[in-house]
């Protein structure tokens, strides 16, 4: 079991040697996944522990909350991928006003007391310290003095364009789910408990799960495909899913609704994870309850053909 710190830089144990990834790792997508996956590999060979260094809250909420983005994890998703990637140690360094005015030289001797790094793996823009002054040549200049090998990877999309956090949020914004998938890896996944809604859904014909969804980006108002998974509930089946205020009956409330077609269980309290594989159309607002039955009933079938041809 991967072990956790939550430490300030002073506060840690010297617990060394380690190979060590850096960085703040929201989404950890496809190229954060080859990061974390290297330093497993290369700890593993070398018969020592692989460690992960992360920050929450995330910099800007500190430094710059006017342009904090909306973070695509909770903490809890993070830490649960480090350890899918092989990581013996996950630290996590709470962010604060003063942590952000340590220079680069300050950063690295905490990290050197505690973790005594023989790698360091990190992607080629990698920054830290005040002002973001430390970059990958401070890194490797650091390194050749203490022994300790700096490897870098460029973090490109399989399109060729920049991968990271940033670029996902902007799919998602647009409802590109399928873009945003490429780019993590993975689907783009909210997680939640099911609550009680207003059970507009059940009158219409067409129950819903309401979602009490922990993370902060959602994908751009409409309808689409998505893979509900519920642990306590078999196999994955096929979820259409409105992220919207439901206009047609003037909502002004933000909600994450999915229908299961065929699943007649009762899933309030259940623990889910809400996969979002294809958008099939955006919100729109409907002349009638009974045009709005309709469409819901269209957009079924659309899911339907698109499950059985992509998602089951």
């Amino acid at each position: 079991m991967m072990e956790v710190w939550h430490h300030g830089l002073d506060e840690a144990p010297a617990a060394g040697p380690f190979v060590v990834t850096l960085g703040n790792f929201d989404g950890v997508h496809a190229g954060h996944r080859q990061l974390l996956r290297a330093a497993a590999a290369r700890a593993r060979a070398a018969g020592l522990r692989a460690a992960v260094v992360t920050f929450d809250p995330h910099p800007t909420v500190v430094v710059a909350p006017e342009r904090k983005p909306r973070l695509l994890m909770t903490l809890a998703q993070r830490l649960a991928a480090f350890e899918a990637e092989g990581m013996d140690l996950a630290w996590v360094i709470p962010f604060s006003r003063a942590f952000s005015e340590l220079g680069p030289e300050a950063f690295l001797g905490g990290l050197q007391r505690a973790l005594a790094p023989v790698e360091l793996h990190v992607g080629r823009a990698f920054c830290f310290g005040r002002n973001r002054s430390g970059n990958v040549d401070t890194l490797e200049a650091w390194g050749r003095d203490r022994g300790c090998e700096v490897r870098t990877l460029a973090l490109k999309a399989p399109d060729g364009g920049r991968l990271s956090s940033t670029r996902i949020r902007e799919a998602l914004e647009r409802g590109e789910v399928d873009t945003a998938a490429g780019l993590l890896g993975h689907p783009y996944t909210l997680t939640g408990v099911v609550v009680e809604g207003d059970r507009r859904g059940r009158h219409l014909g067409f129950p819903t799960a309401n979602l009490a969804w922990e993370q902060e980006q959602l994908p751009a108002f409409g309808v689409y495909v998505t893979r509900p998974l519920c642990l306590h509930h078999g196999e994955p089946r096929m979820g259409l899913t409105n992220v919207g205020e439901k206009p047609t009956f003037e909502g002004r409330r933000l909600t994450v609704e999915t229908h299961l077609p065929g699943f007649e269980g009762d899933l309030y309290g259940a623990r889910l994870d809400l996969q979002f594989l294809h958008r099939l159309r955006g919100e729109v607002r409907f002349g009638s309850v009974e045009e709005l039955r309709t469409q819901i009933a269209r957009d079924v079938a659309q899911g339907s053909a698109w499950w059985e041809t992509h998602g089951a």
